[in-house]
């Protein structure tokens, strides 16, 4: 099992879309990637994506900055 969470962050304001869970790993590898594609084209100036398993071991994480 595993779940995809996206963290947002404005200025002092931060963010966690609803988590998303998936039990097969390439879905939950697809999810993780098309969160981090949504970033890149983004407003917010950071997202952060982090995939871990039931246990709370970190799978892979990833973030996109938008600098000025």
């Amino acid at each position: 099992m595993y779940v995809i969470q996206e963290i947002q962050t404005t200025g002092d304001n931060i963010g966690i879309t609803p988590a998303i869970v998936k039990a097969d790993k390439k879905e939950a590898d697809s999810v993780f990637y098309m969160a981090l594609g949504a970033a890149a084209i983004s407003a917010v100036p950071v997202h952060a994506v982090v995939m871990f398993d039931e246990h709370g071991n970190v799978e892979k994480t990833g973030f996109y900055e938008h600098r000025n």
